[in-house]
């Protein structure tokens, strides 16, 4: 067995394990000063929307060696307006450029045959209405509003409503930083954008769906065990699940990566960018998330229930006594014949998983 699947094995056995819970204060901390510092990027710096969303004129041109420098101060004397140029990974050039009607569109395409020193035919334009974009992002929030609301009544369902409020702050979270990374590194909103942002709420999702169910598992007929408080059970149901996080947040990283950084970076391919940054950030968000915030934050919230601090006044009274007498509450339990439950159910859990 590799020293990581061993790892895994003590840590779903209990053997081992990190406080997590215990220390949910500092990544609280950590989390609102990233989501601060995200907040202030998107409210200084603002969100570099694409011509798809402003309306304009995208040109595409045919195999050239003018540099997207040189480019970019052609289009800007033939139309009088700013351009984003992109050079793309066969040599080709995309030219955006806002506020374009038709004419215009003609005359700038004529003067960048000439800068560029290529037939006119070789340049593709596409003209682009702004009501095309308004139509798309409204879209966009319409289905991010009814995938949230679809997602906290299938989690106050299938698990309880602290689940849902918490799974539902840690997706706000996610695609907040998500957003306010573009906002930072100025990337260009575009519809591959948006496909990637909707693509993540899954991903942010998936390892808090996990993470949940095993703590649903655990926590049955809590109250009629004094191991261990809420809290406790929760932590375990984090470390039993976390090197399968660690390892399908890996995997899934790794090929977006290879899209952001070799695909975007190298080759130039600007759709890649726009939907391998979001993907990347917001697969990263939802792994730190799922751990650090979603389930800390239900134990916030559960612990705050008459019965959860009675159990945990029971655990504490239970310890205390155990070490007046020189012995471990563990080994008082298991002296009282108490059932280990949380463990057992854990591992069939993790069995069916």
């Amino acid at each position: 067995m590799s020293k990581l699947g061993d790892l895994g094995a003590k840590l779903y056995r209990g053997e081992v394990g990190y406080d997590f819970v215990g220390k949910r204060f500092i990544w609280y901390g950590v989390s609102i000063l990233i989501t601060i510092t995200a907040i202030v990027g998107l409210a200084v710096q603002g969100l570099n929307m694409g011509i798809e969303f402003k309306g304009g004129a995208v040109f595409t041109t045919g195999k050239t060696t003018v540099s997207d420098v040189k480019a970019r101060e052609l289009a800007k004397e033939a139309s009088g307006h700013a351009a984003i140029v992109q050079k793309l990974g066969n040599g080709t050039l995309r030219i955006q450029i806002a506020s374009l009607d038709t004419d215009s569109a003609n005359d700038v395409k004529k003067e960048l045959a000439v800068g560029l020193k290529m037939p006119a035919e070789e340049i593709n334009a596409d003209l682009v209405g702004p009501s095309w974009g308004e139509q798309i992002a409204n879209k966009a929030w319409t289905g991010l509003a009814v995938f949230m609301v679809l997602v906290v009544i299938y989690l106050a369902i299938a698990f309880e409503w602290r689940m849902a409020v918490a799974a539902l702050i840690a997706l706000i979270h996610d695609l907040t930083i998500t957003v306010g990374v573009y906002a930072l590194v100025g990337f260009e909103v575009t519809p591959g954008t948006v496909i990637g942002l909707l693509t993540i709420l899954g991903y942010s999702l998936y390892d808090t769906v996990v993470v949940f169910d095993g703590l649903k598992e655990g926590s049955k007929d809590i109250t009629k065990q004094t191991r261990y408080t809420f809290g406790e059970i929760a932590n375990r149901s984090i470390n039993g699940t976390l090197v399968r996080s660690i390892n399908t947040t890996v995997v899934a990283l790794l090929p977006v990566a290879g899209l952001l950084f070799i695909g975007g970076g190298f080759l130039g391919a600007g759709m890649l960018n726009d939907i391998s940054l979001s993907l990347f950030v917001g697969l990263a968000a939802g792994a730190y998330s799922s751990i650090f915030i979603a389930t800390p934050l239900v134990v916030d919230l559960k612990e705050r229930e008459p019965a959860m601090k009675a159990l945990r006044k029971r655990v504490l009274a239970k310890r205390a006594a155990a070490a007046a007498k020189g012995e471990s509450a563990e080994d008082e339990a298991y002296a009282a014949d108490e059932t280990p439950q949380i463990v057992a159910q854990g591992r069939a859990a993790g069995r069916r998983r």
